[in-house]
């Protein structure tokens, strides 16, 4: 319902078809079955990760040089490249696999359980199992399933500090406002993920999933991560090198038939050049120090999901953090400075 908190509570209600009794179960069942739920985080399959180490330029020219060893008879240098290439791309589907399962086993730990009216007595039920419609009982440290409209408050205080950056609590109380005020300003609103840190209240479920506030956010952050500086610079230096390998390939190999040299031998010269040209050793190099690094997080208790994280992580000299409501009066106090290693350090 769109500006449900211009709407009166009568007309929320007739709206939904619900009633301050809250949903019958099965009523509850048939609306989640059509009510799109938040999806949750994609998750990407063993082989799917597995080939996306495969994508980078040099990866590609260093199995284009195999085959073209293959192609001149020469076995073990393809081999030699082609164990290169695996093990490279196998360091890095290891250490991303295990950061992936490790962020959903911390997913699977954290259920959210909310208590909700069903045929007109309490019960308790998961986050994910709430419908529009529902009747919701929230108390302090309770987290609402959905957008809500109160019904009933009690010194109502909520942290929407993930949606709106105000690090005080957000008082509530039931009520009608303007369609046109802002999300920080609906006091008769509960919003999805939000928690509240003192009162009670007894809340309408209005919209789950995509259909909430949070939910069109989650929508737009699906969206593929931006390539970071190093991915870039990898990207970049792989295509240097693959346009340096054709140009100088194609050269000598004009050069050759300019001199009338005999064209097969020409040819082989040049593919033995391109061969010699990429930089086998480099995709491992560069997947060994960066898996060093995450292992080196991992000690620290830090899920490092993507490698190429690292290098950015490296190249800081200064990182500045804030927790929301520690700077209260706009001015900054450097109590202590630390260097990567977590050592106190002046040259910070």
């Amino acid at each position: 319902m769109e500006a449900f908190w211009s709407h009166s509570t009568e007309e929320v209600l007739d709206h939904l078809g619900s009633s301050a009794k809250g949903l019958s179960g099965a009523e509850a069942l048939r609306r989640l079955a059509r009510t799109g739920r938040l999806r949750g985080r994609r998750k990407t399959g063993g082989l799917g990760l597995l080939l996306t180490q495969f994508k980078s330029p040099i990866i590609l020219l260093l199995v284009v040089a195999a085959g073209l060893s293959l192609f001149l008879r020469d076995t073990l240098d393809a081999v030699i490249v082609l164990v290169i290439v695996l093990v490279s791309s196998l360091l890095g589907f290891w250490q991303e696999r295990g950061a992936a399962r490790a962020v959903d086993r911390l997913l699977d730990v954290v259920r959210v359980r909310v208590r909700v009216l069903r045929d007109g007595a309490e019960t308790e039920a998961a986050a994910e199992e709430v419908a529009p419609g529902d009747v919701v009982l929230l108390a302090a440290g309770g987290t609402a399933p959905g957008d809500c409209l109160l019904l009933q408050a009690q010194d109502l205080s909520m942290d929407e500090a993930a949606l709106t950056g105000e690090s005080f609590p957000a008082f509530k109380a039931p009520g009608k406002l303007a369609a046109d005020t802002p999300l920080a300003g609906r006091a008769n609103s509960l919003f999805m993920g939000t928690h509240v840190v003192s009162g009670t209240a007894r809340a309408l479920v209005v919209g789950i999933g995509r259909d909430t506030e949070f939910g069109r956010v989650a929508e737009r952050l699906r969206l593929r991560p931006p390539e970071n500086e190093f991915e870039r610079g990898v990207r970049r230096f792989g295509a240097f090198l693959l346009e340096l390998t054709l140009v100088m390939v194609m050269a000598i190999f004009a050069f050759n038939l300019i001199f009338h040299r005999h064209l097969l031998d020409s040819a082989l010269f040049s593919l033995a050049l391109a061969v010699g040209l990429t930089p086998q050793l480099l995709p491992t190099i560069i997947s060994v120090n960066l898996s060093r690094g995450a292992a080196a997080m991992a000690k620290a208790h830090v899920i490092v999901k993507r490698l190429a994280s690292i290098e950015n992580f490296g190249s800081m000299d200064v990182l500045c953090s804030d927790k929301t409501g520690t700077l209260t009066q706009g001015r900054v106090s450097i109590h202590s400075t630390l260097d990567v290693r977590g050592r106190p350090s002046q040259r910070v």
